[in-house]
Order: C-alpha cells, then structure tokens, then sequence
C-alpha cells in the first residue's frame, strides 16, 4: 500500500512538473513573439527555439524560487544557514553545530542532523590528530632534552671516569628508545595504510609462543618469576612476522610489570573456530577507569603511566592493529594491585578449510 502511494505522488509530481514547465514555456512564447512583433523583425527559427526554451527555464526556476520563499521560509533560512556553516567546515572550524527546529523532523530536519554528526566526527578526528602531534612531540623532546644535556655535560674535563661512563649509558639509553618510538610509529603507519604489510601462512602458533617465552626467559629469570605455560597444539594461518610483534609485546610487558617472584602464565587452547591466548600477570594491574583506553595511541592515565614504565605507550596500539588485522579480537581484564589478563581470539581458517576439503573428497569418491 506505501509503495502504491508513494507511486502516486511520483507520478502526481511528474504531471506537475510537466504541466508547470509547458506553461512556462508557453508564457515564454508569448513573450518572445510581442517582443518580436514590437521590434519588427523575427529571428531564425533555432534562435527562436533557443530563446523560448532559455527563457522558459529561467521562469520556471524564478517561480520555484518565489514559491519556495513563501511555502517554505524556515526551510530557506535553514539552507542559508547550512551553507554558511559548510564555508566554516571547509575553513577548518570543527565547533559549528546547526540547531533543528521542532518543525523541522523531516527530510531537512535529517540532513542537518547529520552535518552535525559529520561535524562532529571530523572535530573527533582533528582533535585527535592534535593530541597525536602533542604526544609525538612530548615523547622525542623528552630524549633529545637528555641527550643534549648530558652530550654538554661530557665535555667537562672534571668528570670522572665513572662519572662519564654513566652519562654515555644514559645517552646510548635514551639514543635506543628515540630509535623504538621511530621503529613503532613507522609500524603504526604501515598497518594503518591502505595496503598492510600482511603475509599470512599456516603454522603453529604453539611453537611460536613457546619460542616467545624463552626469548624473555633472561628477564623472568632475573626476577625469579614463576612462568605457567600450558600450550595446546594449534595451527592457525596468520602472518607469524606480526603475530611475533604481537606476543613479544603481551609478554614482555607482563615482565616488565610483575614484581620478583610473582607469577605469569601463558595459556592457549582452542575454543569453538577460535584459537584463544590468555597472557596474565600478578602484577601492579590497570584502574578499571583506564581500561577503555588502554589501546590508544599515547594514552597514560596516571595509572595506566606508572604501568608504561618509560614507554612510548605505542605497543598495545600496535598489537590492537595487528590482531584487527587478522580478523581476531583482544580484551583485557585487570584490577590494581592484582594483576592483568590479556586474552587474544584468532580463527581457525584452517578447520573450515579442512571441512570443505573433506566434503569436496567424499562428493568425489561419488
């Protein structure tokens, strides 16, 4: 029944919009015919065709606009007022927003609904894109600051050994830590880009986590850390470049941040057509607070900070990119003073391959 209506004011619309422009195309006719007539003299017949229907256009869209002027006054300010806020958009002013009036809940009323959701989207963007611009140069003026000072301080002849020793190992420390935050934005840029570096094959990811525990076995080690691991056999077909980036940092981060003689375990099992890695800690933990943000770029929150310990607050962003990549999903878990749990999900395409195979194998023993 709505269809059938709305056909009928189509072709209601239509008839008038034809009615309305042979009439304006007539009074053009006329016109151009008494002006002819008091002049003299008549033109061609294709210049005359060209000015009837030049004429009866600009008649036309005169008395649409008139009509629009008086049936719809609101709605012509409205326009007005949504064509200078674009100026203002175009200008780069994010802080515009369009008020709709009560009257205005239909198609008006929607369009400027959503400017004001796209001008608020592109605000979120470019005060994002500020803050980006702050941390980037927070985080290498803080080095090079050290790096400077220090690289003064060495030119004193008065310096011990001892003394000198340890400013080079603070400039050869901060000198690495400028080289991680340039490695991990290019990574950022390049998971970020149009075409990602991703080259996925079949392994198993219960080697590769076994390989990534003992890469940091020196640092648990050191700490006297008890280290769980329960590793079920699984392939996945994933790109094991990044997925290492991946483990390394969970881990990593889970050392960093147990106090001597805590506890870190490493668990992956298979649940449903997902492969599932648990990496938890009995660490400091992170405020409930903080966890919605934990994946942004530069994000500490004062707690959130104290857990960074001197980082660039890159990794997990990046580890959020990578999983995103791959399809999968990560949560995180976690409460002061009690520890934290990362828990990472990535499909088993294979399975569902292996499936298919299968059938495709008995319908062709048939």
């Amino acid at each position: 029944m709505k269809n059938i209506r709305k056909r009928l004011r189509f072709l209601a619309a239509l008839l008038i919009f034809i009615f309305a422009l042979g009439a304006c195309w007539t009074a053009a006719f006329f016109l151009t015919s008494l002006l002819y007539s008091r002049i003299g003299t008549r033109p061609p017949e294709l210049v005359r065709f060209l000015m009837d229907a030049t004429l009866g256009l600009l008649i036309f869209a005169g008395g649409l606009a008139a009509l629009s002027r008086v049936a719809f006054p609101g709605h012509m300010a409205g326009f007005q007022a949504l064509t200078d806020a674009m100026r203002r958009l175009s200008r780069g002013d994010f802080n515009v927003k369009l008020q709709v009036q009560a009257e205005e809940d239909g198609q008006f009323g929607r369009l400027v609904q959503s400017f004001n959701e796209m001008a608020s989207g592109l605000k979120a963007l470019e005060d994002m894109r500020q803050e980006f611009i702050s941390n980037v140069s927070h985080e290498i003026q803080s080095p090079l600051a050290s790096i400077s000072g220090f690289a003064r301080a060495l030119r004193s002849d008065r310096l011990s050994e001892e003394e000198r020793g340890r400013y080079l190992d603070i400039i050869e420390t901060e000198s690495k830590r400028l080289s991680r935050l340039s490695d991990n934005l290019l990574k950022l840029a390049a998971l970020e880009s149009e075409h990602p570096p991703f080259r996925p094959e079949r392994y198993r990811l219960d080697r590769q986590l076994r390989e990534a525990v003992l890469a940091c076995e020196p640092q648990w080690l050191e700490k006297s850390i008890d280290m769980e691991v329960d590793l079920e056999e699984t392939e996945i077909v994933a790109d094991p470049e990044l997925m290492g980036q991946v483990w390394g940092n969970l881990i990593h981060n889970a050392v960093k941040f147990t106090p001597a003689g805590g506890t870190i375990g490493v668990l992956l099992r298979r649940s449903g057509e997902a492969a599932e890695v648990c990496v938890s800690d009995t660490g400091i933990g992170i405020g409930e607070e903080d966890l919605p943000r934990i994946f942004e770029r530069f994000y500490k929150a004062d707690k959130a900070r104290g857990r960074a310990g001197g980082g660039s607050g890159l990794g997990l962003s990046i580890v959020k990119k990578i999983v995103d990549l791959h399809r999968g999903s990560i949560e995180v878990r976690s409460k002061p003073g009690e520890g934290t749990t990362f828990t990472v999900r990535l499909p088993l395409e294979h399975e569902r391959k292996k499936e298919a195979d299968n059938k495709e194998g008995i319908m062709d023993a048939f």
